[in-house]
């Protein structure tokens, strides 16, 4: 537990540069006793760990200080392959040649576990080109101009500072500040149809937390779908909302947000969907359905 303590410390010193001892005790929950003892233990063994005292003083390691490569162990080499293995996905030959340093480095082969595409089918080379500048402007704090579709079908130019890129129900979004809203916002990567990275670059921000209330509006909605239908249902709801009926029919529960969103996933069902509940849905799937027959009847 101490020695696992203790290079967390030295870890924490190097991504911050420098921590009080109340601030490393807090983290640790541990006494600011105990933190000046571990700083002596660290520096005993010739980690080069120093204390300044002062209204400005605090704990520090020497700026040059780099960690030995047999701190870290083998299975967690193998863990930060494994990790590095997800991420070189878009076609780029520097990734693969920092996986090569590394093993070579970690001294263990990097086993070829897993394979990620971000590309829509039959748009490899376009969505992961976005991906890659969009992962470009964050990491480097540098404006890029958009060209996005929002959701009333309306096109614009912008000019957004990237902050994160964010991934949530089978989506990739971005987050970042829109200067044309002088607010933050979410740009969902799909809607993104023209960008350009600039030379600009912007101070880092945080993302503000945004406080998650859809499920206060959200209906609970239950469907039910003929065992036909079931790779689809299984794609669409967790194995917990999915009740199998006695001849293979499947019936699920969810709470959704009954907007015009709902109404369109409904209708990609075709008739392949029956709605247990609520019951006015049914009404308002019916009349919608008979809009569309309206428009396209021959």
């Amino acid at each position: 537990m101490r020695e696992s303590r203790l290079f967390k410390i030295i870890y924490y010193l190097l991504d911050k540069g420098s921590a009080t001892a109340r601030e490393l005790a807090e983290r640790f929950e541990v006494s600011a006793r105990t933190i000046y003892r571990d700083i002596d233990v660290l520096s005993s063994t010739g980690i080069p760990v120093y204390t300044e005292t002062g209204r400005n003083g605090g704990i520090y390691l020497l700026t040059d200080f780099v960690l030995d490569k047999t701190i870290i162990s083998a299975q967690e080499k193998q863990e930060i392959l494994a990790a590095l293995q997800g991420l070189v996905l878009i076609d780029s030959e520097y990734k693969k040649d920092i996986m090569e340093k590394l093993s070579a480095l970690f001294q263990i082969h990097s086993i070829d576990w897993i394979e990620v595409d971000f590309s829509r089918w039959g748009n490899k080379p376009q969505d992961n080109k976005k991906f890659e500048i969009l992962k470009t402007a964050v990491l480097q704090n540098r404006c890029i101009k958009i060209s996005y579709a929002d959701s009333y079908g309306k096109t614009n130019e912008r000019i957004i500072q990237p902050l994160k890129l964010f991934y949530k129900s089978k989506d990739w979004y971005l987050k970042a500040y829109c200067r044309l809203k002088q607010d933050f916002r979410m740009f969902k990567l799909n809607r993104i149809l023209e960008w350009e990275l600039l030379e600009e670059q912007f101070l880092p921000m945080d993302f503000p937390q945004i406080q998650d209330t859809s499920c206060q509006a959200d209906t609970k909605i239950v469907l039910r779908f003929p065992k036909e239908l079931s790779y689809r249902v299984y794609d669409e709801f967790d194995i917990n909302q999915i009740h199998t009926e006695k001849n293979g029919d499947l019936t699920a529960t969810a709470n959704m947000p009954q907007d015009d969103w709902l109404t369109g996933y409904l209708l990609s069902f075709g008739g392949q969907v029956e709605i247990i509940e609520p019951v006015y849905l049914k009404k308002i799937l019916a009349q919608k359905a008979k809009e569309i027959y309206k428009k396209y009847k021959i």
